[in-house]
């Protein structure tokens, strides 16, 4: 659940990614989030370190860990979330607190801060947790020879391919309260009519990755393969995707068209017309497909079970 304890209220993206970058920083240094002397008993001064902002919205990031829905959370996620369970962190009224080792009083909030950055760091030299990154690079390398072999299938099933790449974000004022299950609900609709919609008439095969960047929040990669001999215009085909996204989203989404914007791929050009016999442009289509398995788009958190690359079926050719 996203709290708004702060001035300003982050999106569930926002938080999570904000979280991963402190656990990051913290693998990274080894300071405290904050510089704790005593000039005198009872008196305690603070002084902040470079880590002391990324602490900001702390309240909103232990917020983003609530029970009642259950995801499969990234390695710096799970970190964090230990190492607030570990040191019995507790939210009040008037911050952040724990109890102090031997459980006889209540820390300050710098002080439970410096707590938590000391687990934190401890949990990221773990065997599991450096298991998590290699795991995460695993696969995400196998994602993309995944792709990269789909790719190729479908290019060579007909002797003319259109290859359709969509960027299927939402609006910025929906973003701040977009919720990563209800991108997972989207998604499931857009496969729902491409089995149905005369859009996808003569589709040979798609792929479909619901992603996270740090700028535009939850949005999905998309790719659309259509029979060259059948389908023209990769323009209009991107056109109404398009508008068939703002149709599922309800108005609340939008689509960038990068056929619309060939000009920014320069000689490496891959989508458009693709020709089965033309083996120099493969690369280039691959190079088009990178985002729909990037490592750094990656979710950092997500519905149990939920399959964020979807890719379709290729169906027999007909004799």
């Amino acid at each position: 659940m996203t709290n708004c304890t702060t001035y300003t209220c982050l999106s569930q993206s926002d938080i999570a990614i904000r979280i991963e970058r402190l656990v990051q920083v913290i693998e990274d240094t080894d300071m405290p989030a904050f510089r704790i002397t005593q000039p005198r008993p009872g008196q305690e001064l603070v002084q902040a370190t470079r880590l002391s902002n990324y602490f900001d919205h702390i309240q909103q990031m232990v917020g983003l860990f609530d029970d009642r829905y259950p995801y499969d959370y990234s390695e710096h996620l799970q970190v964090f979330r230990q190492a607030c369970q570990d040191i019995g962190l507790e939210l009040s009224p008037v911050g952040i607190t724990c109890l102090n080792e031997g459980e006889t009083r209540y820390l300050s909030t710098a002080a439970t801060l410096n707590a938590l950055t000391d687990r934190i760091r401890q949990l990221t030299g773990s065997k599991r947790f450096q298991r998590g990154k290699a795991d995460r690079r695993y696969q995400t390398k196998g994602k993309q020879a995944s792709i990269t072999d789909y790719v190729d299938r479908v290019l060579n099933r007909y002797s003319r391919s259109v290859v359709v790449r969509v960027d299927l974000h939402y609006l910025s004022v929906v973003q701040a309260r977009l919720r990563v299950e209800a991108v997972f609900e989207d998604q499931g609709r857009l496969a729902r009519e491409i089995e149905r919609n005369q859009i996808f008439d003569h589709l040979t095969g798609y792929i479909c990755s619901v992603e996270q960047g740090e700028e535009r929040g939850y949005h999905i990669h998309a790719a659309f393969f259509f029979n060259g001999a059948e389908v023209r215009s990769d323009f209009y085909k991107a056109r109404q995707i398009g508008e068939l996204w703002e149709q599922i989203t309800r108005g609340q989404g939008y689509c960038h068209s990068c056929n619309d914007d060939k000009e920014s791929y320069g000689d490496q050009l891959g989508i458009g017309v693709i020709r089965r016999e033309d083996l120099d442009i493969r690369p280039n289509v691959h190079y088009a497909m990178r985002y729909l398995g990037k490592d750094t788009q990656h979710l950092r958190l997500k519905p149990m079970a939920a399959k964020c690359l979807r890719k379709g079926t290729l169906r027999r050719l007909s004799a």
